[in-house]
Parts: structure tokens; sequence; C-alpha cells
């Protein structure tokens, strides 16, 4: 059985997310990350959190890819995050935002120079001709920054997950799951918590 052990969804977040970092095989930080076009059309696939922090949850991608443009029109979003080796998913959506420049900035140097070259080179979420027109653009941003810094693309950047509601799900015998949810009118107001029905 789960009760939340604080009135702070962050730090219970912070609690399980290190649960997870020493439980889970494989990148405890994946986590789906659902958008919708300005028709209302959903779109879902799976990210890495980058940073979170009492103020939101971040990841990092192409803003011309689909996920971009469809934050660009629909500022609005959900996270699920799902630990299969502890029984628990944490599901939160809210409100998008750009992250600064600056940490943009300072997460893209902190990236793999593969890394960051393939950020250049993928055109991400267009089509592709083969795999050859793909390794011929890595090989030609490599060459453009042979040995010297690789600059972070203008259409590369990171989003902030703004969050009104952080549900918690612990797996329950019978199909009879522990869930909480924490929410708020807005960003800064007081959380408030409250039980659901499995």
């Amino acid at each position: 059985m789960f009760e939340p052990t604080t009135q702070d969804p962050f730090e219970q977040f912070r609690r399980w997310f290190a649960d997870a970092e020493a439980s889970e095989v494989n990148d405890p930080n994946a986590m789906t990350v659902a958008t919708a076009d300005s028709d209302g059309r959903p779109s879902a696939r799976i990210l890495l959190l980058k940073d979170f922090d009492d103020q939101g949850f971040v990841f990092y991608t192409n803003t011309q890819s689909d996920k971009g443009r469809e934050l660009e029109h629909n500022p609005f979003a959900a996270l699920c995050f799902h630990w299969k080796s502890l029984r628990r998913q944490v599901r939160i959506t809210g409100a998008v935002q750009s992250v600064t420049p600056e940490e943009a900035d300072a997460y893209f140097q902190s990236r793999a120079r593969g890394s960051r070259i393939g950020a250049w080179a993928s055109q991400q979420s267009r089509p592709l001709a083969d795999r050859e027109t793909l390794m011929a653009d890595v090989a030609r941003v490599e060459k453009q920054y042979d040995g010297g810094e690789v600059p972070r693309p203008p259409h590369w950047s990171g989003f902030r997950l703004v969050p009104t509601r952080i549900e918690f799900w612990h797996d329950g015998e019978f199909r009879l799951h522990d869930r909480f949810i924490f929410t708020r009118p807005q960003s800064g107001a007081a959380w408030s918590l409250q039980r659901l029905y499995p």
C-alpha cells in the first residue's frame, strides 16, 4: 500500500525517481511525452527527462520536429513515467514553456560530440530517402566543424513542462491500485492532494 509521505509533489517525485534510478535496468528518466496539434489530434513518443526541479520537468528536441511544431501551436503536454521494476507510474500535465537560451546552450555543450553533430545533421520528423543520405549529412557537418566547437543549432532547444496535475500510481493486488493526485489551478498556487479510485 502507498500513502504520500509529503504534501509536496516535487519532493514525492524526487523520492520515487531516486528509487527508479536504483532499480530500473535502463533509462529511469524515460517518459512518454504526449502533445496535440492545433486540431487536437494527439501524438506520443518516448523521450528522456533531462532536468527537473520545483519549476518543472525539462526535455530537449529539434523545435522543427513534430513535437516542436505541436507545442508551438498548443503549448500543453502530458508526461508519463512507468517504472516497471517498481510497479509505479507518475502522470504529469501542464503548460509548456521554452527554457532559456543559456539553459539550452549549457545542456547542448554537455552532450557527446556525436550527438551535437547529429542535431545539425538530422532534419527531425522529415522524410529521409535512405540511411546513406543521413550519414552523408553527418559527414558534411563533421567536416564543417572539424576539430572545433559545435554550437547549438538555432532550431534545437528545450521545453519545461510546468505542472498543474501530478498523479502517483502504485500497483495494487487485484487491480486495487493506490492513486493520489496533486492539483493546483496555476503555477505558483498551493497544491491540493486527493486519493482517487483505482
